[in-house]
């Protein structure tokens, strides 16, 4: 898949989780792939692409145990799970990933029905981009405590007097 997509379905995710950490899972989304610059940066060897960064059980288990075990935050939790959305992502193209170290091949899931580039791949992330957006509005807490950075309640800015009138009347019907 195509870096653009991977970044919106990880950022996506995490604007239904906590939105203040989709920075932190849109550089998780990439890592796969610059990750494999790393070596060749301190003097090694670069690794073939899809391999060594794109096992499927690393980026599970680092997000099993940021959410279980620890974290900081939620940093390592939203970076684990961009990672772990650019596997299973890459996991649906013809090239495939590895989903355990000590296994040669690569795993592809549902067939493989994308190839990276194609215009399957595009409407993939919208229908995840859009399900994510329909999760976020419909799981809002509408004047609550809830933290939603792009999704404000103006009329509940209003009544506690966060905002004054004309504020109020600009951004009534403005959604994002």
């Amino acid at each position: 898949m195509k870096w653009v997509n991977h970044i919106a379905i990880a950022a996506s995710a995490a604007a239904v989780w906590r939105p203040e950490l989709i920075p932190v899972a849109v550089a998780g989304s990439i890592a796969p792939d610059w990750m494999e610059s790393v070596p060749a940066l301190v003097g090694g060897r670069k690794p073939a692409h899809r391999t060594v960064t794109h096992i499927v059980a690393y980026w599970a288990l680092a997000l099993a145990f940021s959410v279980l075990v620890w974290d900081f935050h939620g940093l390592v939790a939203a970076f684990a799970l961009g990672g772990l959305s650019h596997v299973l992502c890459d996991s649906l193209t013809v090239m495939g990933v590895p989903l355990v170290p000590w296994s040669a091949q690569r795993s592809t899931f549902f067939g493989a029905p994308f190839k990276t580039g194609n215009m399957g791949e595009y409407v993939f992330t919208g229908v995840i981009v859009a399900a994510c957006l329909a999760l976020a509005l419909l799981t809002r807490h509408w004047g609550g405590e809830g933290f939603a950075p792009f999704f404000f309640d103006y009329a509940d800015l209003y009544q506690r007097g966060v905002i004054d009138a004309n504020e109020w009347k600009e951004n009534r019907f403005r959604w994002l």
